[in-house]
């Protein structure tokens, strides 16, 4: 199944790049997308199965509304409300929200090695 994740910035997405296998795109909204951004994300994702991983405040809970109009067969994951955004997460914590996706194919667990190459690898 071919995956995407969308998060809100740059730093959510280093964050989440820890945990999932280098062949999961992570895209971001760069702040409240607008219309433009909206329409470059879906192209972005195609036919993937998309997953928003915002933060757990204001500003995250308006750009997950305008991404559920946008993609309203994704899948919503969380953090708690006490850490500060995606990027605070412990690992520990983003690893079992995307266990409880059912997203277990695609965690770079730690300590695990990986076989997987990257065209930019060579």
């Amino acid at each position: 199944m071919d995956i995407a994740i969308i998060v809100e910035g740059k730093n959510d997405k280093a964050r989440l790049k820890r945990v999932l296998a280098a062949r999961v795109p992570i895209y971001c909204t760069f702040g409240t997308p607008g219309a433009e951004q909206l329409d470059k994300l879906r192209r972005q994702v195609g036919d993937s199965q998309v997953y928003i991983f915002t933060d757990n405040d204001s500003s995250g809970k308006k750009i997950r509304f305008l991404l559920r109009e946008q993609f309203p067969d994704a899948e919503h994951l969380y953090t708690r409300r006490g850490y500060s955004g995606v990027e605070h997460t412990p690992e520990e914590y983003l690893i079992e929200q995307l266990e409880k996706a059912g997203l277990e194919e695609h965690i770079a667990y730690p300590g695990q090695q990986t076989t997987e190459w990257l065209k930019e690898d060579f």
